[in-house]
């Protein structure tokens, strides 16, 4: 491999952004693979930040990949909209760069595969929200991998 070839390392958060929890998703060193990492219930946007904080400082974060919610029709509705609102508050929080994902039935796919592995969605509300983090952060490294070569 020659030197400009070589993969750039990317930390990374992956984040399901809805009106309870967050779902929060990080990836390898090598910007390969991403996991669910944790279910964040939220509360005062403060409190928020300083969890994720936290975790941006672990793991040397340099990048929030959010999933919007696009309307099935591709446009951007109210939902979208207040998602980005409360990505950018907390981008500008973690003094971090933003990037979106369509994230149109990652939340499906996520409750798939707990049904796959025979483990009830309805109990596991959490589980859906970081594996839906976990599609949206990968999607955006397999975009991110595709660019590059």
């Amino acid at each position: 491999m020659s030197e400009n070839s070589s993969p750039q390392f990317v930390s990374a958060l992956g984040l399901d952004i809805g009106q309870k929890r967050i779902g929060v998703a990080g990836c390898d060193g090598l910007g390969l693979f991403a996991t669910g990492l944790m279910t964040l219930k939220r509360s005062a946007f403060e409190r928020d930040v300083a969890q994720l904080r936290e975790l941006v400082e672990d793991r040397r974060v340099q990048v929030l990949v959010v999933g919007l919610p696009y309307s099935m029709n591709g446009t951007i509705g109210f939902q979208a909209k207040k998602v980005q609102k409360y990505a950018t508050g907390l981008a500008k929080a973690l003094d971090l760069p933003l990037e979106y994902i369509d994230e149109r039935l990652t939340s499906f796919q996520a409750e798939q595969m707990l049904r796959d592995a025979h483990i009830s969605p309805s109990r596991n509300k959490g589980l859906i929200d970081r594996k839906a983090a976990a599609i949206i952060l990968q999607q955006w490294l397999d975009q991110r991998r595709g660019q590059q070569l």
